[in-house]
Formats: C-alpha cells, structure tokens, sequence
C-alpha cells in the first residue's frame, strides 16, 4: 500500500535530508515535487494544495532554519502534517451498554458484508462476543454470503424471512440481546450510486437499533471517487468514521489522505489483505511513518504479540538466553514470523529497511520449501544439528523434494541465526532464506 506515493515523497525530500542549510528556493522545489507526488496519488486538488503551504510555511519558520539538521526538521514537519491530514484522533470505536450496535453502510461493491465479518473477528479477538444481522435485502445472495463468512469465523449470523430491513434489525438485535451477545454489527444494502431509496433505508435503520457507530465502508482503489462517494453520504446520513478496503491493492493512496481532510470524519479501520483477520485500527501517526519509509515499530510488536503465544515467548527466550538454537527453535520461530502476516509487508515495518527492500526477492514460495526441510528432518537431527552429515543431508534433500545446495544453505543459515539471536542486543538481524539481496537470485 502506499508504495507508490511512498517513493515519490522520499525522492522529493531526498535532497532536503542530505543538505545542509536550507533557503526558499531549495523548499518550495521540494514542496512543488511532494504536491505533484500528492496528485498524483489521486489527493484532493485542495488538500494537496494547503498541506504543502503548511509545511513550506514551517519549513522556513527561524527554528527550522536556524537548527543543526534543518532537512531532518523538514522531514518531521512532514510527518507530523501528514499525521495531521490523516487525523490525529484515536481511531478506536466507541462501545457502551450492551449490546453496542455497529451499522456499516456504503456502495454495492466497496466490500462492506466483508468488512462486517472481518470487524467482527477482530472484536471477538479483543474479548467481545460479537453478532452480525444480515439487513441487505437487496443484493441477491448478500444473506447467505454473511452466512458463510460467519460460519467460517464461527459467528454468529441472524437472518429474518422479510423483506423489511428494519424488521430484520430489529430480530437481530433483539436475539443478541436474549443471547448476552455485547456487540451487533448491522450489514446494510448499498446501491451503485447515492439515492433517495437507499438512505430513507438506512435512516430507518439507524433510528430503530440506535447504532454507537456509524461507519462508511469505502473502497480504496475508486481513489478520490472513494472521497465524492463519502461526500454524498454526508449530505444524506451523518457518519461516524470511515473503513477504507482494499487498501492493500492501493499503492497511490489518495483516499487515505483525503477523506478525512475533506469529510472531517477520520479513517477507524483498514482492510490490508484479502484475509478475514486483515482488519486493522487505523493509526495516522504509524502510516506516516510508513509512507515516508521510517518503519512502523508499533505495529509490527502488536503484529508480534498477536501471532506469538505468551508460552511461546517465555521458552523460546528462555532457550536463547542458554545459547540453545536447535532446527525445532528455527521452526518454531519461523512459524511465528509467517503468522504475522506476508514477510515483505512485515519488513517493511522494520525501520529503516523501508529503501532497502527494494528490488529484494523475498520468495513467500521458498518458506514454504525451508519448512519442508525441517520436517524432513528426525526429531535427533533436528534437536542436534551438529550429527547431521553429509549423507544425512542427501536424504533430507530426498526426503523434502529439495537439492543438495539447498539443505546446505539452511544449514548456513541456522548457524547464522544462532548467532545473530545471541548477539541480538547488538542490533543484528537473522539472515531469513527465501531472500536475496538485489541482483543475487
């Protein structure tokens, strides 16, 4: 996401962070080439417009001049603006005497039944027992679609024979409530375009189940369409806070930028993956920092902490703290790492590695062969790495349906890991196989 807009923001402020002192001219070239970046991306005209006037007006403010790394002052300003533009607010959502009603509205397309089951995995995850009603009567197949993702994520899902949304509303949350369910997410029928019919419907809605939030689900890739989109539901229903979808498969970011600039209702959740546990808050300050390729430490610990189990954690330092690093340590933490997500989009959160993961090969296909090997491996080989001998090798190549060379990169690469996790508080990094630097396949 971003990668785009990412780029061409970290090229216009490349001359500014390496320079020394900074004058008028320097600055206002290097604003005019982050706004041509912002339009490019499909921003607003307007909030392209204003947001690089703010930062030139700062950018030559006597602090900044007058300060030991004025590209580097310039470079924050930046980031704080955009954190800014984005919405500095807390992105969490508001819940209050159960059970809390969430109704998500929006087009037909934007992904807004997927969107509902996504939430409701990442509200159960934080302790909540949530329900979705299915109040999109319109779209043909749109109950029993929310019937399956629910049955996937084991939800559950309350449908009415009725061609009334409000009815079916009104079953849903009457059942959550008998069931001592503390969160109902309503997912209500789109439209191809804004229409009377359609907000009369959700007006209906909304003043019969009371909902806490009022989201409006968008589609990140339609870009500045996403903002006329959320303009027109203003005009019509007020809105709570936005959920932007597809985000993953959105490299300008036009959207993002915009939408809360222009609307002034802030972004709460993103959709960055395809999969129903890809739901993410959605934090300005973190995505800025991303944007302008300084790395999202927070997170990739909350990443961290959600795929590793407490237990996991606690043996798996306890083992390197004793100088143990067997293939079962390797495996295990392998597992881990794929768990929080793809590698290439993990890394990218590692600061500083944002430039240099460019043109890296990281080859998701290749973990999978790593594994393999492992697996190959006895439980003996695997405990004591040291007894695995040449022979040994050719059969767990054999065995894995891999080559010779390749039993012996891993071979290389765990006593590398060894010894990167020992040295860790040095600040070195594991070399991770299935990823070659630039130019080496």
């Amino acid at each position: 996401m971003f990668d785009t807009l990412s780029d061409k923001l970290q090229a216009a402020l490349g001359g500014l962070r390496t320079g020394g002192r900074l004058d008028e001219e320097s600055v206002s070239k290097a604003m005019r080439e982050v706004r041509l970046a912002l339009l490019e991306a499909d921003v607003n005209f307007e909030v392209a417009k204003d947001f690089t006037a703010a930062v030139k007006e700062r950018a030559l403010g006597q602090e900044v001049l007058k300060s030991l790394s004025p590209g580097q002052q310039v470079v924050k300003i930046v980031h704080e603006e955009l954190t800014a533009l984005m919405g500095s607010g807390d992105s969490r959502l508001a819940f209050g005497r159960p059970p809390t009603v969430i109704l998500l509205a929006g087009l037909q397309g934007s992904g807004k039944t997927t969107a509902a089951a996504k939430l409701a995995l990442l509200l159960r995850r934080e302790g909540k027992r949530p329900a979705l009603v299915a109040c999109d009567l319109q779209r043909p197949a749109a109950v029993e679609q929310l019937e399956q993702l629910g049955k996937q994520i084991q939800i559950p899902v309350f449908t009415r024979d009725t061609r009334d949304p409000v009815a079916a509303a009104r079953h849903g949350l009457d059942a959550a409530r008998r069931g001592g369910l503390d969160v109902v997410i309503l997912d209500t029928a789109g439209r191809l375009h804004v229409d009377e019919e359609l907000m009369d419907e959700l007006r209906r809605v909304r003043d019969e189940t009371k909902p806490l939030d009022v989201l409006l689900v968008l589609d990140a890739m339609t870009g500045q369409e996403a903002v006329n989109v959320a303009l027109a539901f203003q005009e019509w229903i007020a809105f709570d806070g936005i959920v932007l979808t597809k985000l993953d498969g959105d490299a300008r970011g036009g959207a993002a930028l915009s939408v809360k600039a222009v609307t002034g209702r802030p972004v709460k959740l993103a959709s960055v993956g395809e999969k129903l546990d890809q739901l993410e808050y959605f934090h300005p300050d973190r995505m800025a920092s991303r944007i302008l390729g300084m790395g999202d430490v927070l997170t990739l610990v909350e990443k961290a902490e959600a795929a590793i189990a407490e237990d996991e954690q606690e043996e798996m330092e306890r083992r390197l703290r004793a100088g143990e690093f067997t293939f079962d340590d390797f495996l295990a933490s392998y597992r881990m790492v794929r768990r929080m997500g793809p590698l290439q989009g993990v890394l990218k959160l590692v600061p500083g590695l944002g430039r240099e993961l460019q043109g890296l090969d990281v080859d998701e296909k290749q973990l999978g062969r790593v594994e393999a090997i492992v697996l190959s491996m006895t439980p003996q080989e695997r405990r004591m790495p040291h007894i695995i001998s040449t022979q040994r090798r050719r059969r767990i190549a054999s065995g894995s349906g891999t080559s010779l060379d390749e039993v012996n990169k891993l071979m290389a690469a765990r006593k590398q890991m060894a010894k990167a996790m020992k040295q860790m508080g040095k600040g070195k990094m594991p070399t991770i196989p299935g990823m070659s630097p630039p130019g080496r396949r």
